[in-house]
């Protein structure tokens, strides 16, 4: 059994380069280990509706569901800042691509 080392192509944060990133420059992808993706807004529907929205495109680019281990619904009653700030605890890999990497890998290795 060989061992091989497959490359992500990750940016500065750690996540795949293409991942498709929150649409509002509110929203955010955190840190590890599980990232918070964050969508902030006065309008929670508003929120969620952005959040579903990314949800379905990472699952059409990773080709599987996210791993999502938690939804945390919080506020910021800070003046000037959005209310509702909405966390999916999404697990680190699948921000990186790794699924996806690895059937790549593995059509290649097939052929």
């Amino acid at each position: 059994m060989s061992e091989e080392t497959i490359q992500l192509e990750l940016n500065d944060s750690g996540v795949a380069v293409d991942l498709p990133m929150p649409a509002n420059q509110r929203d955010t992808v955190q840190e590890v280990p599980y990232r918070p993706v964050e969508f902030r807004d006065d309008d929670l529907p508003s929120a969620l509706e952005r959040a579903a929205s990314w949800l379905r495109q990472t699952q059409d680019w990773l080709g599987e569901a996210v791993d999502v281990i938690a939804v945390h619904l919080d506020y910021d009653d800070t003046k000037g800042s959005p209310y509702y700030a909405l966390k999916l605890l999404c697990n680190e890999e699948d921000l990186a691509g790794v699924p996806r990497v690895v059937r790549e890998h593995d059509r290649t290795t097939d052929e």
